[in-house]
């Protein structure tokens, strides 16, 4: 019979208590710095802009005086643009997913589907908006409009939307279905009364994660052509508009001071206006985690 070396289980205990409390200061540490990061960046946001927000800057149209300057036509097309990215991207995302998982066979080609879905979510954003620029702006002639951008914009997080709803679809347990279909629901049924609320609090969760991407995304939107400065709000989804980090962008690019600190002012709405969006799909989320 082998005896136990104690002095070596001792050695290789203490080595592993080591690893163990290194790895933990260093995850400790690695929080702390980007938590502080991110503290200083909301401290020089708020310290720099907060002195222009009131009702004049959120209703004002830009200009090129600083003191008149506002946000009014971004905000507002901030708006139009996320009214026609978020049902399209939801809608196409959550209907890819479900036949994926539910209807597509499994074989070799739904392999290659999915492998090239997942891929597609680390194309680059520009390479979207040349995409949008070549079909939705001149293939289509829609311009350089609410529709062109928003239908450009779902296709940047369109896979994003996708792979999150397939996982959320996979988690749901095989014995709700089966149970279900014990019941005599159609497949259909059982998708739509049973499966779909299950899976919703996932894939809100990458809905919401694919819907602040593209609120703050401004590369494809410089490849379409919207302009920097627009002083008219638009009335359909076929008019030319400007969204909150265009306008922030053309703020920056200003030498006056007077316009950084505009700039800083629009961060924040913008911050505040994902904190509502969010907050209201985890609210969505959390209701159906309670059913489910």
């Amino acid at each position: 019979m082998k005896l136990i070396d104690h002095s070596q289980v001792i050695k290789r205990t203490n080595r592993r208590l080591v690893s163990n409390r290194f790895f933990k200061t260093f995850t400790f540490v690695s929080t702390l710095f980007g938590l502080m990061i991110l503290a200083l960046l909301l401290y020089r946001l708020f310290t720099q802009g907060f002195g222009y927000l009131d009702l004049q800057f959120l209703q004002s149209l830009p200009s090129r005086k600083p003191e008149l300057a506002g946000v009014k036509t971004a905000l507002i097309g901030t708006v139009w643009l996320m009214a026609v990215v978020a049902p399209t991207s939801l809608i196409l995302g959550v209907g890819t997913a479900i036949y994926l998982e539910e209807y597509a066979k499994k074989n070799r080609f739904t392999d290659i589907i999915i492998v090239n879905i997942t891929n597609l979510a680390g194309v680059p954003s520009i390479v979207f908006g040349l995409l949008g620029l070549t079909i939705f702006v001149k293939l289509f002639a829609f311009g350089s409009s609410v529709l062109s951008a928003g239908l450009t914009m779902s296709l940047l997080i369109l896979p994003v939307i996708i792979v999150s709803s397939q996982e959320a679809i996979r988690a749901v347990p095989k014995e709700m279905r089966e149970a279900s279909y014990g019941m005599g629901a159609t497949k259909w049924q059982t998708i739509v009364r049973v499966v779909l609320p299950a899976a919703i609090p996932g894939i809100l969760t990458g809905g919401i994660l694919a819907l602040s991407r593209a609120i703050g995304e401004t590369a494809p939107l410089v490849v379409l052509g919207l302009p920097l400065f627009l002083a008219f709000l638009p009335r359909s989804v076929f008019d030319t508009f400007t969204v909150l980090p265009m306008q922030i962008y053309n703020w920056t690019g200003r030498p006056q001071v007077e316009f950084q600190d505009l700039a800083a002012a629009g961060i924040i709405v913008l911050i505040v206006m994902l904190v509502v969006m969010n907050s209201i799909a985890v609210v969505i989320r959390n209701k159906f985690q309670k059913r489910f």
